[in-house]
């Protein structure tokens, strides 16, 4: 099992109000910045990539 590198958001502020996204393991992970310790949304990798396909298209 391989251990989760997060990656901050890069529209992250100084207040550190964003999300951080751990997308080198299965299944893909989110998490709040400001509550690192409070769980992980997670997401096949499939619906990972049609997630940002969408934002991209906006």
């Amino acid at each position: 099992m391989s251990t989760p590198i997060w990656r901050t958001s890069s529209y992250t502020g100084q207040n550190g109000a964003c999300v951080e996204v751990a997308s080198n393991v299965e299944p893909v992970r989110v998490r709040d910045t400001k509550d690192r310790d409070g769980g992980a949304q997670t997401y096949s990798r499939p619906a990972w990539r049609a997630f940002l396909t969408h934002l991209r298209t906006r």
